[in-house]
């Protein structure tokens, strides 16, 4: 008989189940936290103190938080090379989900489905410029101590008039968004979230391990608290739901890419004095 935890997938499924070792319910919090409290010292305790006099004080937060970034992408590595798996690229691939959809219906991989990306991202940004500034209120009006301290806002910095001219051939600054883009949405948090752990809880959680993986990625963002409810919502909706579907950890990369891309174009028209 079927574990209540365990999913009906077809049988290409089941033996990528087997393939992908699950984690226990007490190591996907371990490792969640393992990500989770070096952000949130990083933002609340290091960059504080490190931003202290300082007229940016969210670019240096920014560049705190990137190393906290990159110690995710280490986390990653280290956690599959306990689990054994070869260090070649198609065993690294599969063991992260960094291949191409599969059909939820047959498993097997179809080009195809890379379409699906177009309306994801569609959504996706749908949800963030419409929806997400009335979820955000509703969280601060709920949690008014988790509001957004002054400073730290990257939109509220871009928008001064003086700080755009300032950024005119500033590659530095172009390097230092690009550098945290790369370790935020690839190589850190998705790689972390959708690649590393969605894979392994299954086992634990089952039909509802999509779900669960969006709230650790919500309650993750302790580093940044005025996000959690936005961040649990694209998490599991937005990311860890077509991850799951379709066993391909690119869909939540590009997703959560959409934000970073947009941010990298303004700040290099900035830059390029086009903006």
């Amino acid at each position: 008989m079927a574990s209540i935890h365990e999913d009906r997938p077809c049988l290409v499924f089941q033996r990528e189940r087997r393939l992908i070792r699950q984690l226990g319910v007490a190591k996907i919090p371990a490792i969640w936290a393992a990500a989770t409290i070096p952000m949130a010292r990083l933002g609340w305790v290091v960059a504080p103190a490190l931003g202290a006099g300082s007229e940016q004080p969210g670019l240096v937060r920014l560049a705190v938080m990137t190393l906290g970034l990159v110690w995710q992408f280490v986390l990653v590595i280290v956690v599959l090379g306990r689990e054994g798996i070869d260090r070649n690229w198609s065993s690294v691939r599969h063991g992260l989900w960094l291949t191409r959809p599969r059909s939820p219906e047959s498993g097997t991989t179809r080009s195809a489905l890379w379409w699906l990306l177009l309306p994801l991202l569609l959504l996706t940004a749908a949800y963030q410029f419409l929806a997400a500034p009335a979820v955000h209120d509703l969280w601060i009006s709920v949690f008014p101590q988790f509001a957004e301290p002054s400073g730290y806002s990257l939109a509220g910095y871009l928008e001064d008039p003086a700080t755009r001219a300032g950024i005119v051939g500033d590659w530095g600054l172009f390097a230092l968004f690009f550098v945290s883009a790369i370790f935020n949405t690839v190589l850190g948090e998705e790689l972390l979230f959708r690649g590393l752990l969605l894979p392994r809880m299954n086992g634990a959680f089952g039909r509802w391990d999509w779900v669960v993986n969006g709230l650790l990625f919500g309650g993750y963002h302790l580093s940044q608290p005025w996000t959690i409810l936005g961040s649990s919502i694209l998490g599991a909706c937005f990311f860890a739901l077509p991850t799951k579907r379709y066993r391909c950890a690119w869909f939540g990369i590009i997703a959560h890419s959409g934000q970073s891309v947009y941010f990298l174009v303004l700040i290099l028209g900035l830059v390029l004095g086009l903006a």
